[in-house]
């Protein structure tokens, strides 16, 4: 499984565990963690994330419309299909 996650997205499983280990605790409730979170996965990924997007993305954070448990992700992604 993870070998695939590697081969999909060119993350070593390594680096997404060490960001994982860095995020516990994290306040994102406070803007300034919540764009430094966004610009480590942007790196770590290799995808650039616009000013806009950065903003959308702290923007639904901070209002807490981003989904917390895994059942309501899927939901959100099996209506954008």
């Amino acid at each position: 499984m993870f070998n695939n996650f590697e081969k999909k997205t060119g993350v070593k499983m390594d680096e997404v565990m060490k960001l994982a280990q860095s995020l516990q605790g994290a306040n994102f409730k406070d803007e300034k963690t919540i764009r430094n979170v966004i610009n480590k996965v942007s790196r770590l990924a290799n995808k650039p994330v616009s000013k806009s997007k950065e903003d959308m993305i702290v923007k639904a954070i901070l209002n807490d419309k981003v989904p917390k448990d895994l059942s309501s992700i899927e939901k959100m992604i099996k209506k954008k299909r």
